[in-house]
């Protein structure tokens, strides 16, 4: 089945390598608020195809429209701070947040695609934590995006329990787009 989804790529963190002095030699040594290394290791065609796949498995979760729409934005960790500090009151990054469009009781047109909500994923936590955690950035990214996208569909993580079949949905999500274990 194809599940009409439009995902808008917000890249305040990638796309700013152009605006860096000095050459982008990929390594990521002394991470700087702002800075980054370079391209980013997953294509926005990638996104749109990750995106349509999960929400495709996840479809019996999914109020029913005609149509899809999200939002994943990179960014760095000085503004996930900001984020974070205004809407959760915790004034430190985090490596992802998740504004879900479908927590509150709002109308929406039958005739027009459902707006599912933003997902804001720092970069630099991420790439942290991918170094920590020993593999890619790309598989980082993918998790954490898996993990927000989670969240915009209403799953949370309150206790243990809920936290492990969430990090279990968000290894099947993984490994149905050709990411494996840890």
């Amino acid at each position: 089945m194809d599940l009409p989804v439009e995902i808008s790529i917000q890249d305040f963190y990638f796309s700013n390598s152009d605006s860096n002095s000095g050459s982008n030699s990929g390594s990521n040594s002394g991470s700087n608020s702002g800075s980054n290394s370079g391209k980013s290791p997953v294509l926005e065609e990638q996104w749109q195809r990750w995106m349509q796949q999960w929400l495709e498995m996840l479809e019996e979760e999914l109020p029913e429209a005609i149509a899809y729409e999200l939002s994943l934005r990179f960014t760095n960790d000085a503004e996930i701070q900001q984020l974070n500090a205004q809407y959760r009151q915790k004034d430190q990054p985090t490596d992802v947040l998740a504004f879900a469009a479908l927590d509150g009781d709002y109308p929406f047109l039958e005739d027009e695609p459902l707006y599912l909500g933003d997902v804001v994923i720092s970069v630099e936590t991420a790439q942290r934590q991918a170094e920590e955690r020993d593999h890619t950035l790309a598989w980082e990214l993918a998790w954490l995006a898996a993990h927000g996208l989670l969240h915009l569909l209403g799953w949370d993580h309150p206790d243990d329990d809920r936290l492990e079949e969430m990090l279990e949905q968000q290894q099947i999500l993984l490994t149905k787009v050709g990411f494996t274990n840890y």
